[in-house]
Parts: structure tokens; C-alpha cells; sequence
């Protein structure tokens, strides 16, 4: 047990004093597979969804059953995948302001708590919609009904976990903006993309008449943003001796 705790002491000392190059790379990788599984998830759960057709919405699911679950796991996926971006980023971005660094690791944990309890509602509608037994007792059109409300929930829980996300983003823009090691510029895409997941989640909140518009806009602006950001760091990475110099110059 001693060897154990010793060799995992020198792993995180490792990760946590590596070179800011690896950090870089790193947080490029999984923000790439987020991205990538994030996609994949949203594309492939989303072409089942037939809004306010909870008939046509229970079939889609239950021809496409293993593209169904395809796509939760690869929602899951890309949580775990944020979970290490949040952590490369927060040590790459904390010399420039520790506490702004430390507020994005916490809503990026805030978000992905949310995720998982999207990704039950997500299920739920399999288990309803697949001959359970306890639900005998309900029609056909009961069971498509309960199973086109959870997904609809599941939905609304992921634009809850959008909010935290968002804000995420806002501070790596910010943090970026102030950093002597990274393009300005991009953190002014950064900017633009926590703005649209914003505007897109609260007018899910609000019902506001123009929210089916924005999606658009939504995928435009996160692509320019963190794929931008994602394509600089693995083809890029950051200024070393920029890095370095940060913290006095912070100071």
C-alpha cells in the first residue's frame, strides 16, 4: 500500500509540475474527445426526438435501441473527457488569476454532476417503452407519453448543465484574455461561445418565442470557440517562457 500511495504521489506531482506544453496537449486531447463524443451524443439522440410526437418519438427509440444507448455512453464519455479538461486547464490558466481558475473548476464540477442525472432521464424512456412489468397497467399511448416527458426532462437538465458549462467557458476566456501565453483572440471566442450556451439555456427557461432559431448559432459559435482553442492547443500549445513569466507578471 505504501509503494501505491508513493507511485500515485509522483504521478500527480508529475501532472500538477510537467511542462505546460503537456498540459496543453492534454487538455487539447480531451477537449477533442468532448467534443467528438459530445456530437456524436447530441446528433444521434436528437434525430429520435420528434417534438410534441410522442407516437413517432417511441418508435424512432425503440427501432434505433442500440443507437440509443450509443449515445448515452458516449455522453457519459464526454463528461469524463471534460472532468480531465477541467483539471489540465485549471493548471495551465491558474498563473494567471488563481481564484477565476478555481471558480471554472467549480461550475465545470457543478456541470458535470448535472450530466449524469440528464443521462437517467435519458434511459428512462428504454425501460417504459420495453415491456416492464410494473407498468402493465398503462396503454400504449400512457407509455409513449411518460417516455417523450423524460426525454423532454433529460433535455432540460442538459440546458441546466449548459448554464455551469457556459460559465466554464467564460472564465478560460477571461483567464485567456489576461494571459501573456495565449492569443487574445481567443479568448474572445471563448467569450462568444459561454454567451451563446447562456442565451440558448435561458431561453429554453423562458420559452422564448426565437429559442428554436439559435441552435444554429449555438454549434456555430461553441465550434469557433473551444474547437478553435482545442486546434491551438495540440497544434500550438502555449508560449513556455510566457508560462513561466506569467505569475510576475500577474503580480
Amino acid at each position: 500500500m505504501t509503494n501505491q500511495g508513493e507511485q500515485m504521489r509522483v504521478m500527480t506531482a508529475g501532472i500538477t509540475e510537467g511542462s505546460p506544453l503537456f498540459k496543453a496537449r492534454a487538455a487539447g486531447f480531451f477537449w477533442l474527445m468532448t467534443i467528438i463524443t459530445g456530437m456524436f451524443a447530441f446528433i444521434a439522440g436528437g434525430r429520435l426526438f420528434v417534438a410534441g410526437d410522442a407516437a413517432a418519438t417511441a418508435a424512432n427509440v425503440m427501432a434505433h435501441v442500440s443507437l440509443y444507448r450509443l449515445a448515452f455512453v458516449s455522453n457519459l464519455i464526454a463528461t469524463v473527457c471534460y472532468l480531465a479538461v477541467t483539471l489540465f486547464v485549471y493548471l495551465l490558466l491558474k498563473p494567471v488569476s488563481r481564484s477565476v481558475a478555481l471558480f471554472g473548476v467549480f461550475v465545470s464540477l457543478i456541470g458535470c454532476t448535472v450530466a449524469p442525472t440528464g443521462g437517467l432521464l435519458f434511459l428512462a424512456p428504454l425501460d417504459i417503452l420495453g415491456g416492464n412489468q410494473s407498468l402493465s397497467g398503462f396503454t400504449s399511448a400512457q407509455l409513449q407519453a411518460q417516455a417523450l416527458t423524460f426525454l423532454t426532462l433529460s433535455m432540460q437538465v442538459n440546458d441546466i448543465g449548459m448554464v455551469f458549462f457556459g460559465c466554464h467557458v467564460l472564465s478560460i476566456g477571461y483567464l485567456i484574455r489576461r494571459s501573456t501565453f495565449l492569443p487574445h483572440w481567443l479568448g474572445i471566442l471563448l467569450f462568444i461561445a459561454g454567451i451563446c450556451y447562456l442565451t440558448n439555456s435561458f431561453a429554453s427557461f423562458l420559452d422564448l418565442p426565437f429559442k428554436t432559431y439559435l441552435l444554429p448559432f449555438v454549434a456555430i459559435g461553441g465550434l469557433l470557440g473551444e474547437g478553435s482553442l482545442t486546434g491551438w492547443f495540440l497544434a500550438k500549445g502555449v508560449n513556455v517562457q510566457r508560462w513561466k513569466e506569467q505569475p510576475a507578471v500577474t503580480a
